[in-house]
This record gives C-alpha cells, structure tokens and sequence, in this order.
C-alpha cells in the first residue's frame, strides 16, 4: 500500500535524482552503469543476484527486493522482458509500488505496448506515484554508448523530471504525447526492423544464388539507397551468424511483432509486410533459432532454398 504522508513526499533535486533500476540484462545493464559512471546515486535490483552484484561492484547499491529499491529512489526505471514480468516487481508485499508515494516517478522502458503502458500508468498512480512510458530504440551497443533514443509518453511534468537521466542514457528524446505514446511508436519501429531483417535477409541471399559473394552483396547493401542503422551494425550478424552475439532474439521480434499486428488490428490498419515478417520469424523459430539473433531468418531462406532443390 503506498505511503501517501507529506512528509514521505518525494523531494528530488533537479540535476541529480536517485535512481533505481529494476531489469539488468542485454540493455538494461550497460544503461544503469552509465547512469553510474555519470555520478547519479543508483541502486538496482534484478531477478539474478549475481548479476545485480557485479554492477554493485561498479558502484550501485544493490536492492534485495523492488520494494526496498524504490523506497530509496525518486525515479524507478523498468527495464524487463514483458508485461508480465513488470507487473511482477511492481506488486505484491516486496514489490516496488508498496513504497510508491507522491512525486516519485516510474519509467517504463520494457516493451509492452500501449495498451499495457496504459494499465500499468494507472496501477501506478492508484499506489500514489506516477509513471511515463519510455521504451528505447536502438541495440546494445547503443545502450553501451549511451545513444539510445527515447520514445516518450507521459505528462510533461513527468517527463521534464526524468530528463536529467535520459539524457546520459540517450542521444534524443522525443516526447511523442500522453502515456501509451512511447510505447506504440516503439511496437511500430521494431515492427519496421522486422520487416527490414526480412528484406536484407532476402536481398543477401538472392545475391549469394545469383553467384554474388555474401560479403559483396553486404557492401553494396551497405552503401546504397536502403542503407541504414541497421544495417551497418548488423553487418558482421548477418555475414558470420554462428558467431554472432544475441542483441534481438527471434523470439522477441516475434512478440514486438505480435503487438504490432494486434495493433493494426485494432485500428483496422492493414500491415502486410509486418504479417510477411511474422511468419519468417516462426519459421525461424521453428527451426531451432528462436534464442538466436534475428539474423537468422537468412538462414532459414538458405535452407528452404535447398529444401527446394532436393526435391526437384
């Protein structure tokens, strides 16, 4: 239940708000460390010890519970999987929302989608804390350089008080309107890197059938007209997959684009190539990549290619 006494009242210093950050994974690691390393008084807590105590280790406190984070804290951050798993720190007993109170605000950054940001807003406010949206674009690397983008919904108030700590996680923020806003342009913008993975993954490989070396096709790709982030960082994915680090899982894609195509539902919006890349990501998952980058959706056309062979 949230303590809602004046003097529990949160009082956070313009430039320097304590932080506490819930979620240590892929992003949400290097993210607290730089929030460390910029000088901000973070404490973190994950679902995996180990983990936690390593980025004690750089200088956080370490929570053993949400709740304890949160009492301490003046910006919660949530950087976890799904919906699921932030409704699981936020309630209950140790959870964060039972130290919630005034003035304290949460920061969603998981991907979950409008309609769960929403929810999630309201929950947060019923504890007597408020809470935006700001789910980021961009991979690991980007997390681990700080230049991410921020992808922004909630009230402007809210918003102008995070910003201190934006700014060392991220190149830009954009704030996109009411709470859910940041959440829907990050479904729609993984739903287009979904459907750019496809597009490369079959450009590669009608190259590499047409007799053009993969990593040729890979420069022309890189430099012409369909250039983009995306596909310079995943250059080295996309030409030796075996060895390639995990920044976006097959399964995660599936489920960004999952709520995509939800959405478009919803709003009676056809989204034909997010529907195309869907199924090139069930194929691959199906085929054994679903913890694999998403790179190996390319593998998966090598291997229908062959199949088609075999059986003319």
């Amino acid at each position: 239940m949230a303590n809602s006494s004046a003097e529990n009242a949160v009082t956070m210093s313009a430039d320097r708000p304590r932080v506490g950050f819930i979620g240590l994974g892929k992003m949400g690691r290097p993210m607290a460390l730089n929030l460390v390393a910029a000088g901000f008084e973070v404490t973190v807590y994950n679902r995996s010890p180990v983990v936690a105590q390593e980025v004690g280790a750089k200088g956080a406190g370490v929570a053993g519970s949400p709740r304890e984070l949160a009492a301490g804290a003046d910006i919660v951050i949530t950087m976890l999987a799904n919906e699921s798993a932030v409704e699981a720190v936020l309630g209950g007993d140790d959870g964060a929302l039972a130290a919630a109170r005034p003035g304290q605000v949460f920061v969603e950054m998981s991907t979950v989608g409008p309609v769960a940001a929403r929810a999630l807003g309201e929950t947060v406010a019923a504890a007597g804390a408020e809470m935006i949206d700001s789910p980021v674009s961009g991979s690991v690397p980007a997390a681990t350089d700080g230049t991410l983008l921020a992808l922004i919904g909630g009230s402007d108030e809210a918003v102008g008080r995070v910003a201190p700590v934006l700014e060392v996680l991220c190149r830009a923020q954009m704030h996109l309107g009411p709470l859910g806003s940041g959440a829907a342009m990050k479904v729609i913008v993984n739903a287009l890197i979904g459907v750019t993975n496809l597009a490369v993954s079959e450009g590669l490989v009608l190259a590499e059938c047409l007799g053009i070396g993969r990593e040729t096709a890979y420069d022309v790709l890189a430099t012409s007209a369909i250039a983009s982030p995306f596909v310079q960082y995943k250059r080295d994915a996309f030409l030796d997959p075996d060895s390639a680090e995990v920044f976006f899982s097959v399964e995660l894609m599936q489920r960004d684009l999952d709520l995509a195509l939800s959405l478009a539902r919803e709003v009676k919006t056809p989204l034909f190539a997010g529907a195309v890349a869907s199924e090139s990501l069930s194929l691959a998952a199906a085929a054994g990549f679903g913890q694999d980058d998403v790179n190996r959706v390319a593998d998966v056309l090598r291997e229908l290619r062959v199949g088609a062979a075999v059986e003319q």
